[in-house]
């Protein structure tokens, strides 16, 4: 996963960490663990999407954030 540029568009759309984690419906220290990748965390599939749609991401940003 590329941290900074999920971190990136979340600036650039006046997100924080906070802000995503209550979008996504999950507590701030999971998404912190996931966005860390501590003890093998990771985005589902579900959140994903959400975050695609949240942002307008294309299918390569996606590709760049989660799957690099």
């Amino acid at each position: 996963m590329n941290k900074n540029l999920l971190e990136s568009v979340m600036k650039l759309n006046g997100d924080t960490g906070t802000a995503l984690a209550d979008y996504l419906g999950i507590a701030r220290s999971t998404f912190s663990a996931k966005i860390n990748e501590t003890k093998g965390a990771e985005f589902t599939q579900g959140e994903i999407a959400r975050i695609k749609i949240k942002y307008s991401l294309s299918a390569e940003d996606v590709e760049n954030i989660f799957f690099n």
